[in-house]
């Protein structure tokens, strides 16, 4: 069944605490949709909770829990199946950032941001698909990508390896869950101003760097706000959309990737020389 409607629908959505996930989580609520929530950060989950509460929204269970770890998302899933009965709403929203060229990047970098943004999503889908299916009442899936799980971005390689995998989930899932009428959005981020943008781990390099600063300042300046992501990704949802884009550049990015490969090409080697100028 498509979700026409948030209003008294069921929705998971982790990464609830902070950027897209927490603006997605409050336009939700605006919407009348029962949330379930969850995020790493205890102390700005309860800080969301409460703000949702206190206008009106109705959050039914949250509970902070790191996703990378199965047995805590199988119990957090236990719990809710428990209390609520299966969900209609899955939104993986939760993710971190970790880039650095391939001489840089060390084995524990690669496998912490496989863990958290690829893994994390899968043991959500794992826990919660099943039940959907069999209540039989549809739903709808919505995994955050990013515009690096669409293009060769420079130094991006282990979180472009989480991402393009997230992608490829994503594909398989919106065919093998049509027969169940579960619905799939791929949302591909392009600059979004989040707490992300702060916290990204850049290996080798010194973020304190002024080049390094300069870069973030001018990433921030063509940055959307998070609320135009999470407007972007219920718009998706209701439209029962597969491609999300949250602004124009990634969309018309795509549409160039595919129509014109050679000039990509020429374009995507400019882009990784302009990085490597502006950070080493």
């Amino acid at each position: 069944m498509r979700i026409t409607s948030l209003k008294n629908k069921k929705c998971l959505i982790t990464g609830a605490a902070s950027g897209i996930g927490r603006a997605t989580a409050i336009a939700a609520a605006q919407e009348g949709a029962e949330l379930f929530l969850t995020d790493l950060m205890q102390d700005k989950l309860i800080e969301v909770v409460a703000e949702i509460r206190s206008a009106g929204g109705q959050v039914s269970f949250f509970q902070a829990l790191d996703i990378a770890d199965i047995e805590s998302v199988r119990g957090f899933a236990d719990t809710i199946h428990n209390q609520s009965g299966s969900l209609d709403v899955l939104m993986n929203i939760a993710g971190i950032s970790v880039w650095g060229s391939i001489d840089q990047l060390q084995h524990q970098h690669w496998r912490k941001v496989i863990e958290v943004n690829l893994m994390g999503p899968i043991h959500i889908l794992e826990s919660f698909v099943p039940a959907m299916i069999k209540a039989g009442r549809g739903g709808h899936i919505v995994n955050v990508s990013s515009a690096a799980g669409l293009f060769g971005l420079p130094w991006h390689a282990a979180y472009s390896a989480s991402k393009f995998g997230l992608r490829g989930i994503s594909e398989v899932l919106r065919f093998d869950l049509r027969q169940h009428g579960i619905g799939v959005s791929l949302v591909c981020p392009g600059a979004v101003n989040t707490p992300l943008v702060g916290t990204v781990e850049i290996i080798g390099v010194d973020r304190n760097s002024p080049k390094v600063q300069a870069t973030v300042k001018h990433f921030q300046r063509h940055a959307i706000k998070p609320e135009q992501a999470a407007k972007a990704i219920l718009r998706g949802i209701k439209a029962n959309r597969y491609m999300v884009f949250t602004s124009l550049d990634i969309r018309i990015g795509y549409w160039f990737q595919r129509k014109f490969a050679l000039p990509y090409e020429w374009v995507m080697r400019l882009l990784n020389s302009e990085l490597q100028r502006r950070l080493k």
